[in-house]
């Protein structure tokens, strides 16, 4: 069936008939509607009743509305010109074709019709509306409006334009005209880094210029280039948005913003550092309301998946979670505790800052300035009855001290350390002054672990390894054995990246009788990783490599994160 002109049917309606909701959920999901003003369908999925992809198919079989995939779709900067950057920001309407009289338009929502009506009257084209997901079309309009124009901007910004609301409210459906250049600026940037996912902004200044740049799947990529003139502007504007010190350009200074984001609360931790050609800004971005992914959602391999959650039956006792500073060690831990949270438990965490938000966990947030430290407020956890502690990160000995020694009196205990491996943990807790007796006793298992970049599925293609590549070595091939692994092209889904997401490579050590004893008897590494190899523990480096196979990252990704002597 070919759809001519716009739909008159309701959504709503729609999905009831075809019995994805119940008529008590469409009710609950019109009075939110009502109160918030969005559209019915995000209302929906926002309240878990249905995915946008059951939206989307609804409406292709019952409408015979097309589907388009606008990864795949090559759009002419001058036909998204013959529509206003407004309409196509508010409505979520993105032209893509034009056919003598007829234009083809990726909605969102392709059931409004007052959008599709002020189209036709904009464009004075009879309209084609087809679907799109909601994060492919806004990638289109961040890819062709989000930092367009930016020396226009900076033209028409006044020398006095540096003050504003401590805290903001973005959203990308409304204009941002009637704000102060710099203010617009600003904005753009924090707008473009949530919606790539990115977990920082990178602002810095070079003799000539200024970059920015996002941290996106774990590493840096530049975004964009401007003018000397966004110098001051834009790092004052950054600084008054967290409560810094505007004139104080000599040291640090570390701050906050806290900004609404299509209802959802985000933190922006601020940090400023001088440098030869001014301040550098970096951004971390923490999305508090994100959803907390289950363990079986983590990357873990069935065998890894076991051994933790053998670890997890035990009633007391102390999991550590290791890797490098963003190798995924506090989402791993906020899985954990998902996984154990029932009403007849007490969990309490202790946190630096809180990342995520948990319902029915009491999250505590360090304030080293109020005397709020790690040990401290651990003292006062095992005051409150827990049977579960999570402490963000043991940095100091009477941390261990104190954790060590709540995990062998009846609490079970759950933390991270900087180390490389699963062994060093035990290392590293008895060069913290913590007796190896006690390390032996409490420790239950140590999972240590690293981020690697998932391939893009939609390009991903299979390559033999090259003769004399280092990969071979890292994989323990002959020089000339042959091999054939997988790697992403790029792609206009990816950013032309070749990599979508990331995944955990692990390794899972639980501790044994055997294991025990060489700790307490004081072994070295290398009999501990020995005798952790004879118990089953796959490492980090042959756990990617297996992923690697089988075609989830690269072999190249494995390196970057494992590579070992």
């Amino acid at each position: 069936m070919k759809h001519n002109g716009a739909p008159k049917r309701l959504l709503g309606d729609l999905l009831h008939e075809n019995g994805l909701i119940t008529e008590a959920q469409l009710e609950e999901a019109l009075g939110v509607q009502r109160e918030t003003g969005e559209r019915l369908g995000r209302v929906l999925v926002s309240l878990g009743y249905v995915t946008e992809r059951d939206i989307m198919e609804v409406l292709e079989f019952q409408l015979g509305i097309v589907q388009v995939d606008l990864a795949n779709v090559s759009i002419d900067p001058l036909l998204l010109e013959s529509v206003p950057e407004k309409f196509i920001r508010r409505h979520r309407a993105v032209p893509i074709r034009r056919d003598g009289n007829r234009l083809r338009v990726a909605m969102v929502d392709p059931l409004n019709v007052v959008a599709i009506d002020d189209l036709r009257l904009v464009t004075g084209c009879g309209i084609e509306p087809v679907l799109a997901l909601e994060k492919d079309v806004e990638s289109v309009i961040q890819k062709y409006f989000g930092l367009q124009d930016l020396e226009k901007v900076v033209q028409e910004m006044p020398e006095h334009d540096l003050t504003g609301p401590e805290t903001v409210n973005l959203d990308p459906g409304e204009p941002l005209d009637d704000e102060a250049p710099v203010v617009r600026l600003a904005h753009s940037l924090i707008i473009q880094a949530v919606q790539e996912n990115a977990s920082d902004i990178h602002i810095e200044h070079r003799e000539d210029q200024v970059r920015v740049r996002y941290r996106v799947d774990g590493l840096l990529r530049e975004v964009t280039t401007l003018s000397r003139r966004f110098r001051s502007p834009l790092v004052s504007r950054v600084k008054i948005m967290a409560g810094l010190d505007i004139a104080e350009k000599r040291v640090p200074q570390d701050g906050r913003i806290q900004i609404r984001y299509r209802e959802r609360d985000i933190d922006l931790r601020v940090s400023t550092m001088p440098t030869v050609f001014g301040e550098k800004v970096v951004i971390r971005i923490l999305d508090k309301t994100r959803m907390i992914r289950r363990l079986d959602e983590l990357g873990f391999t069935a065998g890894n998946l076991r051994r933790l959650r053998r670890i997890l039956r035990h009633p007391y006792g102390m999991l550590l979670i290791t890797g490098p500073t963003g190798s995924g060690k506090t989402s791993t831990l906020y899985a954990v505790l998902n996984e154990l949270n029932a009403p007849e438990l007490n969990l309490i965490t202790i946190e630096d800052p809180v990342e995520y938000l948990m319902t029915g966990v009491n999250q505590i947030p360090v304030r080293p300035r109020a005397g709020l430290t790690f040990s401290r407020g651990l003292r006062s956890i095992l005051r409150q009855d827990p049977d579960i502690v999570m402490v963000g990160e043991i940095r100091d000995a009477e941390t261990a001290e104190i954790a060590i020694r709540a995990a062998g009196t009846g609490h079970l205990v759950f933390s991270t350390l900087h180390t490389n491996d699963a062994v060093g943990a035990l290392s590293r807790l008895v060069d913290m002054g913590v007796e190896r007796f006690l390390v032996a006793s409490a420790v239950l298992g140590v999972v240590a672990q690293r981020l690697v970049r998932v391939i893009c599925p939609r390009c991903r293609e299979t390559y033999a390894v090259p003769v004399g590549a280092p990969e071979r070595f890292f994989m323990g091939l002959g020089a000339e054995e042959p091999v054939t692994v997988y790697r992403g092209k790029g792609c206009a889904h990816c950013s032309h990246q070749g990599y979508r997401g990331r995944t955990a490579i692990a390794e899972v050590l639980p501790l044994g009788t055997e294991m025990r004893r060489l700790v307490s008897d004081g072994a070295d590494a290398g009999a501990l990783q020995r005798q952790a190899a004879q118990e089953g523990m796959v490492s980090i480096r042959d756990d990617g490599l297996e992923k690697a196979r089988r075609g989830i990252t690269t072999v190249g990704e494995v390196m970057r994160v494992a590579y070992a002597e």
